[in-house]
């Protein structure tokens, strides 16, 4: 069955759900790929926005095929917003993308939440692949493909059952999971385990969540989404920096970093990327040449905004605000 209209009445067998803020950039793409996906249901498409000042409500209003919902800035929320997108959706499971995750191929969304299958491989949460961006720059490029290659081998899926291991024994590629590109049981997180209301990294707390009381989730990497994050140097570091403060907030990720281990590591970084950089076929001789004098600077960013958001006071707001990119950007989604 098809994409179904904003106003047919009954419930649907996916919902795709798209927060956006300002998202003009990709969500005419988005929008069109989602629209073109073969599914052997129904689905529908939600948007939740909150607060555009840019084209993306024009474009949204351009897809009629799109439920639009409208928040105040002030009332979005990683967490609460897509708990609230749970309880607005028609479907029996809902996937989550972020406003600038681009579907590739016409079956991302029938490999998404074929794990959810309760007579299948009955898992609660698939996370799906991301691949870098033509321009993404080369050290998030490498992130992105590392991220994934430790989630599983391309062409399988990946199950980790919350029953039959300890989260304390799992990897970082076990644990893993990510709502730019993700899929869940609408009545399981409605019902039984909800995100938290945290600030960043609810998706890895409701991965950890499910996890500690027994499910499964599974990583699915024929789900794939073209996603890298467009930002400048400076936005890159308070990115890092979010990112790893929402971590440690949710009890994820790294726990100590000394000032000594974030330079060396960053000096690694450099030398490693470096290297990638030469052999990369992605890059043209002149991009090579760019990136091996620009790329430093990226390293040395991220090493020392992840020192900062794991040395940081969490009760100074004042100073979390300097070094966030996400008070700088308020109502993102």
């Amino acid at each position: 069955m098809p994409l179904v209209e904003p106003a047919f009445a009954g419930t649907v067998d996916a919902t795709v759900f798209i927060p956006t803020f300002n998202g003009e950039k990709y969500l005419e793409r988005l929008l069109s790929a989602v629209e073109a996906q073969e599914f052997a249901g129904n689905f529908d498409i939600l948007v939740i926005d909150s607060g555009s000042t840019d084209a993306t409500l024009a474009i949204i209003a351009a897809h009629p095929t799109v439920r639009l919902v409208q928040i105040p800035s002030s009332e979005f929320g990683h967490g609460k917003t897509r708990n609230l997108a749970a309880s607005l959706a028609r479907g029996t499971n809902i996937a989550f993308l972020s406003h600038d995750a681009v579907p590739v191929g016409t079956r991302w969304l029938a490999a998404l939440v074929r794990p959810l299958d309760p007579a299948g491989l009955n898992c609660v949460a698939v996370v799906g692949k991301q691949e870098a961006r033509s321009d993404c720059f080369p050290l998030l490029k490498y992130e992105i493909e590392g991220v994934f290659a430790r989630c599983g081998a391309d062409g399988l899926v990946t199950v980790v059952d919350g029953s039959a291991v300890s989260t304390d024994e799992l990897g970082e590629g076990e644990l893993f999971y990510s709502d730019v590109n993700s899929a869940t049981r609408r009545d399981f997180l409605l019902n039984v385990i909800p995100y938290r209301d945290v600030n960043y990294s609810e998706d890895m707390a409701y991965a950890r969540d499910l996890l500690v009381a027994g499910y499964r989730k599974a990583y699915q990497p024929s789900a794939l989404v073209e996603h890298s994050n467009d930002v400048t140097l400076a936005e890159y570091g308070k990115r890092i920096f979010d990112e790893n403060l929402g971590m440690r907030r949710v009890g994820e990720g790294r726990t100590s970093l000394s000032w000594p281990q974030a330079k060396l590591r960053a000096v690694r970084d450099v030398a490693r990327s470096a290297a990638r950089i030469l052999r990369d076929a992605d890059y043209l001789a002149g991009q090579k040449a760019r990136w091996l004098v620009e790329n430093p600077a990226y390293a040395w960013s991220k090493w020392t905004n992840i020192h900062r958001a794991l040395t940081i006071d969490l009760n100074d707001a004042e100073a979390i605000a300097r070094y966030s990119l996400e008070h700088s950007r308020a109502g993102i989604g």
